[in-house]
């Protein structure tokens, strides 16, 4: 079953279903700084921006991951991607209030990263602000994972910033963007914890 694609906006930055039409402005938002990408597979060059397109929408469409381009909202510039996946429909018995959801119960936020520009903005805060509610208030998931390389320090920081709290360590877990046998770290946020990873989001956004 194929989820909702939808179209989330904030102050700064809009999460727009990802299409072909992003395609090259996808390619030139990774060009700027390769450097940034050792730990994540993210595409430069129209090629591997077409084959990273084709493979988020056959996921989404068996229905296990909802990808994004992340825009700027104040010039409409493609500065990033992300996407919900590895999207979790537990088995509730048929008396049990979750039996048959249309929405996933558990997924996971990642394939996230940003155009050299949006590096220290207030662009992932936001990103994660509108995913997290999304999953937890419009799918009521009852949890959201994340996994980072084990060797990036950058992005376990920012997740711990969000609130999202270290599970442990998947040894050779996934090939990394290096091409080998990676560690990843493993987070997660609970839908009780949620209320106060929201509060934690919206202050460091400055949103009242």
């Amino acid at each position: 079953m194929a989820p909702d694609s939808p179209l989330l906006c904030g102050l700064h930055i809009r999460l727009e279903p990802l299409a072909h039409h992003h395609l090259d402005a996808l390619a030139l938002a990774s060009a700027a700084d390769p450097s940034l990408y050792q730990w994540s597979p993210v595409p430069q060059g129209k090629l591997e921006a077409t084959t990273y397109i084709d493979t988020a929408l056959a996921w989404r469409d068996a229905g296990t991951a909802v990808p994004f381009a992340i825009v700027n909202q104040n010039n409409n510039t493609v500065i990033g991607s992300t996407r919900f996946w590895n999207l979790e429909r537990w088995s509730w018995p048929s008396a049990h209030a979750r039996h048959a959801r249309l929405h996933p119960d558990a997924c996971e936020i990642g394939y996230s990263w940003l155009a050299h520009s949006a590096i220290r903005t207030a662009a992932n805060t936001e990103a994660k602000l509108l995913m997290l509610t999304h999953a937890f208030e419009t799918w009521q998931v009852l949890r959201v994972c994340f996994h980072t390389d084990a060797r990036n320090q950058r992005s376990r920081t920012a997740l711990e910033r969000i609130g999202a709290k270290f599970e442990g360590i998947l040894r050779a877990h996934r090939m990394a963007a290096d091409f080998i046998p990676r560690d990843s770290v493993r987070y997660s946020i609970l839908a009780a914890e949620w209320p106060e990873a929201k509060q934690q989001l919206r202050l460091r956004l400055r949103i009242d």
